[in-house]
């Protein structure tokens, strides 16, 4: 079984800047990814970001260049930085955790949810 502990969200005027963070403990496999979704009222799920223990990344065009994932392997924490928010940011964010990943079969074991980190921006 793998915990997930969300922080970071909260409310931001537009321009400013929120970082997100997702702590993983209990079984934690040898591979694994870790990634963000975001899901707003009315529109369909997002997947925002993922990356791999290792440090392999891949970040949505919607908002590259704005937003930057990480992760420290030591903590298990992954982290994502956003910067320059826009109104069509806010969601709810939600951490997974994909167990026992296989990046080139594109598998994984189990895959465990956070409750979601509530990002609100407003003018």
């Amino acid at each position: 079984q793998v915990q997930l502990v969300e922080s970071g969200g909260g409310s931001v005027q537009v321009g400013g800047s929120l970082r997100l963070s997702c702590a993983a403990s209990g079984m934690i496999s040898s591979n694994y990814g870790m990634g963000w979704y975001r899901q707003a009222p009315g529109k369909q799920r997002e997947r925002v970001a993922l990356i791999t223990k290792a440090g392999k990344s891949n970040i949505v065009d919607s908002v590259k260049g704005r937003f930057t994932i990480s992760i420290d392997s030591s903590t298990n924490t992954m982290f994502l930085q956003m910067d320059r928010l826009r109104l069509e940011d806010t969601a709810l964010y939600k951490c997974i955790f994909l167990s026992d990943l296989d990046v080139g079969a594109q598998t994984w074991g189990e895959d465990y949810w956070g409750p979601g980190t509530q990002v609100t921006v407003f003018s």
